[in-house]
């Protein structure tokens, strides 16, 4: 990858110092502080922390014909990572929670949007607004929310286009992300000792989560990229006993969905099986509810000897978005002028992000973008290159500049 633009020590530091404060999902106070003071710093006319948490800053005129979206966030799954720069085969790296997910990318809008400033802003009649979201590493996305309902064509203009704060390296665009929905099985039965005939409660568990694996099977059968399957993960299982002597077990499964996933029927199905395990009876037009990741949905039997409850939450359904717009177009244009050596790459994910909570309300052209490899998410080797910072910044400063003169 041919870098145009030098590594600027000011944007490093941004990086840096944001990616030292820690920020645990729910935790965000002093990262989203730190950063709409900095933002001031940086000429936004307008940074502040909304009724969310999330840190805004905003460049152009609040009445501008267009505005422009840059929706990060600013929150991390936990895990201590020595903040450091190292030497490595390519140039200086810097390690730390959330340098690749997702701090790297935030800083990039937020030096990008700096680098452009308000005057230039106001003179293309173009509102950019990033945004720092508190909450994306939980199932809630509460800051995306939040900025979803703000834009919501009433209150303020649905966005003219929007760009994701998520790795995708400098060279390559994402247009997708796998849906996902969370089940959780509670099951429990009277205390009974081991060596008796009953097999233990924590066999509902396990049958619970060969149930959710066999459907998955049969549903990939066909389905040879993992972008079009059901992708399901085993999260949690714990047994315990309680205070009133009933045998219990809790058990969490992850499920990435598909594009025009089923999820309902999902739901009801399961719901059906864990019938059947208890010995209960579901009336003959059961449903399930399932809403949003905001919602929690219910489902409670009891047999004679068994009981299930099952928790249906975190849905948020895939979303791949057109490659035929002007923000696209911006950006292949961007990577090629800042990279001459690299070939822009299209990539749709199996993880999901905040695209999938705005990009069904507002359904304007949007796509993420953002430095480091994805791989690094959430591992004890988090790091970026700085040189790719570098290269993400000025491709982002680029694509913004080809999108206002595209009128």
């Amino acid at each position: 990858m041919t870098r145009r633009d030098p590594v600027r020590s000011d944007e490093v530091a941004l990086l840096k110092e944001l990616v030292a404060i820690p920020s645990l999902s729910r935790e965000e106070d002093k990262a989203t502080a730190w950063l709409v003071q900095r933002m001031s710093e940086l000429g936004y006319p307008r940074a502040f922390v909304d009724a969310a948490g999330n840190t805004v800053g905003e460049m152009g005129s609040r009445d501008a014909v267009r505005t422009v979206v840059l929706l990060g966030h600013i929150d991390t799954v936990p895990g201590a990572i020595p903040v450091r720069i190292e030497d490595g085969e390519n140039g200086p790296v810097l390690y730390g929670r959330g340098s690749v997910d997702a701090k790297g990318p935030l800083a990039t809008f937020t030096a990008a949007v700096a680098r452009l400033g308000h005057a230039w802003a106001r003179e293309h009649d173009l509102r950019l607004v990033v945004v720092g979201a508190v909450e994306e590493e939980s199932a809630t996305s509460k800051g995306a929310r939040f900025i979803r309902d703000r834009f919501d064509g009433v209150q303020e203009p649905f966005p003219d286009a929007c760009i994701i704060g998520e790795p995708s390296s400098a060279r390559r665009v994402t247009l997708g992300y796998k849906g996902r929905l969370l089940v959780e099985l509670e099951a429990g039965q009277p205390m009974a000792h081991t060596a008796g005939p009953d097999a233990g409660v924590a066999t509902v568990a396990v049958d619970f989560w060969q149930w959710i694996a066999a459907h998955a099977a049969r549903f990939n059968a066909d389905r040879a990229k993992a972008f079009d399957q059901l992708l399901p993960s085993l999260r949690d299982l714990r047994t315990g006993t309680d205070a009133g002597m009933t045998d219990r077990v809790h058990a969490r499964a992850g499920i990435r969905l598909p594009l025009d996933f089923d999820v309902q029927g999902y739901a009801r199905d399961l719901a059906r099986w864990a019938a059947g395990r208890v010995g209960a009876d579901l009336p003959q037009d059961f449903d399930c509810e399932i809403g949003d990741g905001s919602s929690e949905t219910v489902v409670s039997l009891a047999g004679e000897q068994t009981s299930i409850t099952l928790r249906f939450l975190g849905h948020e359904a895939a979303w791949r978005s057109d490659r035929n717009n002007g923000l696209v177009r911006s950006f292949l244009s961007a990577i090629r002028a800042q990279l001459p050596d690299a070939r822009p790459g299209f990539v749709v994910k199996t993880g999901t992000s905040d695209m999938n909570v705005v990009g069904p309300a507002w359904q304007c052209p949007i796509l993420a973008y953002g430095p480091g490899d994805s791989a690094l998410d959430h591992t004890p080797n988090e790091h970026v290159q700085l040189s790719e910072y570098a290269s993400a910044v000025a491709v982002l400063e680029a694509a913004l500049r080809g999108l206002a003169a595209s009128g």
